[in-house]
């Protein structure tokens, strides 16, 4: 089983930037990051396959960046103007049953992962 660890998350204004990590004890061709506000349910924020294709939630686009360092096994989720909406509890995702970029993708839109970490909270204040 891979294990997850995210770090990064923090309290920041509106219009502020802020880096997730997360590091994983294995090979996963679908990675990603899902977040989850409390009485809301999850919603997928951004994936990448290990071809690196990235995929990303609609409200997210041209603000956030995924990417992953293959020798490190590391993830990231880079964030930039952040707004008060992107308040939630961020956790970093992987799935193993899927090979594909469009299931990959699939994943993401269904925040569908088969595991993930613990979360880092992310608050952003307006």
């Amino acid at each position: 089983q891979v294990r997850l660890v995210e770090s990064g998350g923090g309290s920041v204004q509106a219009g502020g930037s802020l880096r997730l990590s997360c590091t994983a004890s294995g090979y996963t061709y679908c990675m990603g990051w899902f977040r989850q506000a409390p009485g809301k349910e999850r919603e997928g924020v951004a994936a990448i396959d290990k071809d690196g294709s990235t995929f990303y939630e609609d409200s997210v686009k041209g603000r956030f960046t995924i990417s992953q360092d293959n020798a490190e096994n590391t993830l990231y989720l880079q964030m930039n103007s952040l707004k008060p909406e992107d308040t939630a509890m961020y956790y970093c995702a992987e799935d193993r049953t899927v090979f594909t970029g469009e299931e990959c993708a699939h994943v993401l839109a269904l925040a569908d992962f088969g595991d993930w970490g613990q979360g880092t909270q992310v608050t952003v204040s307006s």
